[in-house]
This record gives structure tokens, C-alpha cells and sequence, in this order.
């Protein structure tokens, strides 16, 4: 029972009672302790990135490819980046662009080779892993510039789709004729996913460029303009059925951009940018490869005790005379006559008869 309260209260606690106290650095094992928030980060991790380029309707009925011709489109984003550490981050995306098209019908001569475009416009949301962290040679110590990014998310978007051809789908009041049409606002019914990857250059601490392949998966049959559905019971039967094309449910599109992330903040070095891994082990390879000169009695030994003057707390000991490890004089018996000059060095006397009793 009486060991019991020295036991509970020598196991010294680190847990913490408020959020603005600090664990007991001697218990957790570390002195650099500090409260986490905006000032104590030492890397940016917030970006702002902007891109664009060519984009093509690759993947469906009516393609931005036909024969030996290429339908050239464009495509734009803007987006809001989050680091969350050093392999992945998040990004909320703005994307925008047009596609232009082109089909024939096999089943109607008649309408001859069809032109189509696509307008639309997507909010997505993307998680972006950086490969060249999770695969870098992390004992490498030189610095890097380059990293290899991948993309993946989904979102919703509008479009608007028109096709024209020489038939059916065509400007005409006699007989009766419109271009088939689509206009799909922006809805849950309009989800999409995207991929993407993407080559980094660190150009300087607050500007990368980037070059994307970027894959734009509409789930949707009427991306490509080619019209609603794919029946054939119409009025205009397998006249205006450009769905048929092929068996592809889901047109698909693809863009090449090339874009600048300007990164955010008052720290050199962005996170996407740092890998501890390859911080560890640099900082390893300097201490292996570093000579310490260890200095012993930097400030010498005065009085010859054996003991540095840097802790020796009697600079003065007398020759001959032991020393504890604090470079003071012995005395066995504290009758205040050191070992040296004490002639009953177990038994106390006073000075004047050398440290023996009278």
C-alpha cells in the first residue's frame, strides 16, 4: 500500500487536458513540440492551376476523326488545388470546351457525311497522386524538377449538341426539316468522370507548368450529338439514328492541355515538392559522410583534476587531492578537511588538529 501511490504518480502522463497545452516533451520523447496551425507549416500546400488546349470526341458514334480529316475542338480548366501531403491532393475543377464532329450513315446515302459540334461545361472533383513521390529512388540526393501526376474524379456538367446533314436532320420549312438538337443542363442525370495524367516541371517556387492527356467519360449516348436514344421508332426510322454507328453507349472525348499551377503561400518549397523519405535520408547520407572533430576540455583543466574546466565546480582543487565528478575535493567524513590534509579521514575533527578529534 505504500508503494502503490509512488508507483501511480511516477508514470509521468502525456495525455492533455486542453487544446492549447503541449504533451510532456521528457514522456513523449520529443523537445520540438509545438501547436499545430497556419504558422507552424513549413511547406505551401494550396495552388492555383489554369490550362488549356485541342480536345477531340474520340470514343463514340459521330468522332472528331473521319476518314483522313481531323475535327479540331478546344478545352479549358480552372482549378482550386489542396495538398494534403506530399503523394496526394485534391482539386475542385473547372472545365470547358467545344468538339466538332463528323458521321456518315450507312443506312441513308442520302444525308451524305453529317457535321456535329458539342459545347459543354463540368464541375468535378479530382484526386491527384503524385507518382514520382511514391516511385523516386528516395536515396537520391540531388534535387528534382520533374513529377508524374494522375488524375481521377467526376462531377456534372451541361452541354448543348447540334448535327446537320443533307436529309432529315437539316434547316428546311418544305418538308419540314430540323437539325437534331440537344441541350442537357446541369443536373445528377449529367454525371461524368474524368481521368487525367499529367508531366510537372517545378519552373520556380511559385510557378510548375504542366502538360495533361485528359479522358472525359460522359456516360451519356448524346455527348456526341448524334441525338436522343437509339431507337428506331421514329417517324424518320433509321434516317436519323446516328447512335447506331457503333455499340458504344457512352461517348467519350479527350483533350491535350498544357497549363501553370501558381503556387500559394510564403514558404519556399511547395508540398508536392518535398518528400520526407528522401529528406531522411539525405540528412543520413550527411552524417555518414560528415567528420566530427570532438573538442574534449575545450576550456582545459586549470587545476589538473581530471575534470574540464567546462564543469569543474572548484577550479582551484589542490595537487594530489581526489575529486568527485564535479571536480571537487573529497570528503569522506564532512568534517570540512578534504582527504588530503585529513589525518582521520573516517572520523570528523576539526582543522586545527588535522581533521581528527581532540
Amino acid at each position: 500500500m505504500a508503494v502503490l501511490p509512488i508507483a501511480s504518480y511516477a508514470q509521468d502522463s502525456i495525455t492533455i487536458s486542453h487544446s492549447h497545452e503541449y504533451p510532456n516533451t521528457f514522456s513523449s520523447g520529443s523537445a520540438n513540440v509545438q501547436q499545430f496551425d497556419n504558422e507552424s507549416r513549413k511547406y505551401n500546400d494550396w495552388a492555383v492551376s489554369i490550362g488549356g488546349g485541342p480536345a477531340f470526341m474520340t470514343f463514340a458514334d459521330v468522332t472528331s476523326f473521319y476518314g483522313d480529316k481531323i475535327k479540331w475542338g478546344w478545352n479549358a480548366y480552372a482549378s482550386i488545388d489542396k495538398q494534403i501531403n506530399h503523394t496526394f491532393g485534391v482539386d475542385l475543377q473547372y472545365q470547358m470546351g467545344e468538339t466538332k464532329q463528323q458521321a456518315e450513315l450507312v443506312t441513308n446515302p442520302a444525308a451524305g457525311i453529317a457535321n456535329a459540334w458539342t459545347k459543354y461545361k463540368q464541375v468535378s472533383i479530382l484526386g491527384d497522386v503524385n507518382f514520382s513521390n511514391l516511385l523516386r529512388r528516395v536515396d537520391n540526393n540531388s534535387p528534382y524538377r520533374w513529377a508524374l501526376h494522375g488524375y481521377l474524379g467526376g462531377g456534372i456538367m451541361s452541354f448543348q449538341t447540334e448535327l446537320i446533314d443533307n436529309d432529315a436532320s437539316r434547316w428546311s420549312t418544305n418538308p419540314p426539316r430540323i437539325p437534331i438538337r440537344n441541350d442537357q443542363k446541369f443536373e445528377i442525370s449529367s454525371f461524368f468522370w474524368q481521368a487525367a495524367v499529367g508531366l510537372k516541371y517545378n519552373i520556380s517556387k511559385l510557378v510548375d507548368v504542366e502538360a495533361r492527356v485528359i479522358y472525359i467519360n460522359s456516360m451519356d449516348e448524346e455527348f456526341d450529338g448524334g441525338g436522343e436514344g437509339r431507337s428506331l421508332d421514329t417517324p424518320m426510322g433509321d434516317r436519323i439514328n446516328y447512335n447506331l454507328i457503333n455499340e458504344s453507349y457512352s461517348d467519350k472525348a479527350m483533350s491535350f492541355t498544357l497549363g501553370l499551377s501558381f503556387k500559394l503561400g510564403k514558404h519556399d518549397t511547395h508540398l508536392a515538392w518535398h518528400d520526407p523519405l528522401q529528406e531522411v535520408y539525405g540528412r543520413m547520407h550527411h552524417i555518414e559522410n560528415t567528420n566530427v572533430d570532438f573538442v574534449v576540455c575545450e576550456k582545459g583543466d586549470a587545476d589538473n583534476d581530471g575534470v574540464c574546466d567546462d564543469w569543474d565546480r572548484q577550479l582551484d582543487t589542490p595537487a594530489g587531492a581526489r575529486v568527485d565528478g564535479a571536480g571537487v575535493a573529497l570528503d569522506m567524513d564532512l568534517d570540512g578537511v578534504i582527504d588530503l590534509y585529513d589525518k582521520c579521514v573516517t572520523v570528523a575533527g576539526p582543522l586545527e588538529n588535522n581533521g581528527c578529534p581532540k
